[in-house]
């Protein structure tokens, strides 16, 4: 089941006050005498509160200050937008890193034009398989035998083989039907599948819309809790970017940094960033949305001694090691071909913890 959501605001600390005052105003900006680069990136998906730094970011001059302009686009899966700054149509994305992963081990050498990550956000697996709360699965054994489906792009459902390996499931006896997004809640309601994938707060606030209450109608089958200690969303460039121009790729994770902050200290704030692109969404649900995901997806211990963004290299290696096994990947790809500090703020600028 998902936690109990706090209504308190979210206190944000950097490892330097004097970070932490430069965050928020009194920052040089030497980009914007200099030419603007135009960038394009691609989201993990529809516009939603969990999203609503990189909308901040824009708004408050942080990515202009840094000499960017930024089209965002909505997306269709997390996995998805590692593969459209693969392919060239985006410069960067929000998707996920066990996507990249897959890419990069799929290669038996290196690839020097293979996109790269440079600011991990979500750094507690969010994968989960939903079922009813009144059904007849409790464990993940209990999949064998039943149809579960999921959006195509979906990162959950592309890390099915490696949570069937390490939960001991025989996944030759699970059927899989991809849906689309919208309608993911309602089939597993109208028992016409019997799981479904995704991010345990996608799900839980998808549901709310559509008058389905997920905590007591759902259970919620974890990835996290049977050996997958895996990261999941990070910003994501090409090559190209972070070669021919790391200044802007430097510049863009700032903005993003500071819009986080910014986040932090006023949700409402945030919300309304978000509403300005998608006037359509229920506020009040965003809001509860984004309080979740950084409670549930971006607050591991770790960022207290690394800062948010920087991923843990020795638990980075064995996130490789557990995608490469599961998905019997040619070769395990290094760290730095997933992953590059090179881009992150100082220490002094990074968020140590939240709430």
């Amino acid at each position: 089941m998902g936690p109990k959501l706090s209504r308190r605001s979210f206190g944000v600390l950097t490892a330097g006050v004097l970070g932490a005052a430069a965050l928020g105003k009194g920052l040089s900006a030497p980009a914007l005498a200099q030419a603007v680069t135009k960038l394009r990136m691609v989201l993990n998906w529809r516009y939603q509160g969990p999203q609503s730094w990189f909308f901040l970011a824009q708004d408050k001059g942080y990515l202009r200050e840094a000499g960017v302009e930024l089209e965002i686009d909505q997306g269709d899966g997390s996995g998805a937008a590692v593969g459209r700054v693969a392919s060239g149509a985006y410069d960067m994305g929000f998707g996920d890193i066990n996507a990249l992963m897959v890419l990069a081990g799929r290669k038996p050498a290196p690839d020097p034009a293979s996109p790269v990550g440079i600011y991990m956000m979500f750094n507690r697996p969010p994968f989960t398989i939903a079922v009813k709360a009144d059904g007849p699965i409790k464990t993940p054994r209990d999949l064998e035998g039943r149809t579960l489906g999921g959006p195509a792009n979906d990162g959950a459902l592309q890390l099915f083989p490696v949570f069937c390996k390490l939960a001991g499931i025989d996944a030759a006896k699970v059927a899989i039907t991809n849906m689309a997004p919208s309608l993911r809640e309602q089939m597993l309601q109208r028992d016409q599948v019997a799981g479904v994938f995704g991010f345990v707060n996608t799900i839980r606030f998808s549901a709310k819309l559509v008058g389905i209450d997920p905590d007591k109608q759902f259970r919620f089958i974890n990835y996290g809790d049977h050996g997958m200690d895996l990261y999941s969303n990070c910003l994501i460039v090409s090559k190209k970017l972070a070669t021919d121009n790391p200044a802007a790729a430097r510049g863009v994770v700032r903005a993003f940094n500071r819009g986080l902050v910014d986040t932090l200290r006023d949700h409402d704030a945030a919300i309304e960033a978000v509403a300005r692109r998608e006037p359509l969404i229920n506020k009040a649900v965003e809001k509860e949305r984004l309080i979740a995901t950084l409670q549930d997806e971006m607050a591991h211990p770790e960022i207290a001694t690394s800062g948010l963004g920087a991923p843990d290299p020795a638990r980075l290696a064995r996130s490789i090691g557990i995608v490469r096994e599961a998905n019997g990947l040619v070769r395990a790809p290094a760290p730095a071909e997933i992953f590059s500090d090179a881009f992150l703020p100082p220490m002094a600028e990074r968020i140590t913890r939240l709430g």
